[in-house]
């Protein structure tokens, strides 16, 4: 009998190699796709929890500032020569920004008001004078604040609410020390007061305030310039979010990412369930069709039999 004799080496080990490299080349496409999947997935979370604590922190946090200038109005048509003003100078200012409310309800606020003064002789005569504010709602008044520039030496950033007595020798030195710096504009003869209207100052929610009037209890002040200063007082999360901006967004979003990652892995996990579940019940399916086919074979072969 003629034997077959073997093939070459080189034509066995040929094929063995090029389904080695098909099966190489299918587990790192393999590898390469899931670790594809799992960076996309980890990135949307990220994305995801980034947004979650952004939306929160943008709805949460209030402005911590708000400044804006007066503007002052009052009769001059008065008949009395020695008055230099009919009536007090009055500023009404809005507390509306882009038909959003500027006070948050429930947040305390530090309402201050700063008057640049010159140091003329009239204010320099005027003493105390009286600052009273009153914030308006829609329905009406709000709150009112009636306070003695003098009575806010504890709690404003100035030691005296009026202005500073300077001797005539020392404003004549201060002058002829600073001529220069007055004769270019780089300098100016006035002092800068600042007033707390309100130190804790909270909105009502039922009844928001829309504006403030800012009345200057006397008709012989004179004032270079005027703005009103809100700051808010924060405490709580507000406190952390606005102190530790940084350190509150890594622990808002790495505690968004780690509930969004608990969240998917139990939707993983029943979903794997439904299929497990499923799975188990096609083959019992499958074998209850079988029984009932065997009995209706049997039934068919028992009636056969009778027949005959």
């Amino acid at each position: 009998m003629a034997q077959v004799s073997p093939l070459p080496s080189s034509l066995t080990e040929a094929p063995l190699s090029s389904v080695q490299a098909r099966l190489s080349l299918k587990d790192s496409v393999t590898v390469t796709i899931s670790s594809a999947r799992q960076k996309v997935a980890q990135s949307v979370g990220v994305c995801l929890a980034v947004f979650l604590y952004s939306s929160f922190h943008y709805s949460y946090m209030p402005n911590a500032a708000f400044s804006a200038p007066l503007h002052y109005y009052f009769r001059t048509d008065c008949e009395s020569p020695s008055s230099f003003l009919c009536s007090y100078p009055v500023a009404n200012i809005s507390l509306m920004r882009n038909k959003k409310h500027v006070l948050t309800f429930g947040q305390s606020y530090q309402i201050t008001l700063q008057l640049e003064m010159p140091e003329s002789p009239v204010n320099q005569e005027l003493g105390m004078f009286m600052i009273r504010t009153t914030c308006f709602s829609q329905s009406g008044q709000v709150s009112s604040s009636a306070r003695s520039t003098r009575q806010m030496l504890s709690t404003s950033s100035t030691r005296s609410s009026i202005l500073r007595y300077r001797s005539d020798l020392l404003r004549t030195l201060g002058t002829l020390f600073f001529l220069p710096a007055f004769l270019i504009g780089a300098a100016e003869q006035k002092q800068v007061l600042e007033v707390e209207l309100f130190s804790d100052y909270t909105d009502d929610p039922y009844a928001p305030s829309i504006n403030a009037v800012i009345e200057i209890l006397s008709d012989k002040v004179q004032i270079y310039s005027s703005q009103l200063y809100i700051h808010a007082h924060f405490t709580g999360l507000r406190y952390l979010l606005f102190y530790y901006p940084v350190t509150s967004a890594l622990v808002g979003v790495s505690s968004n990412f780690i509930f969004l990652t608990i969240l998917f892995i139990l939707s993983y996990v029943r979903l794997l369930w439904r299929v497990k579940q499923q799975g188990a019940a096609e083959p019992l399916s499958g074998s209850q069709n079988d029984v009932t086919n065997n009995q209706q074979v049997d039934n068919v072969a028992a009636g056969t039999g009778t027949g005959q």
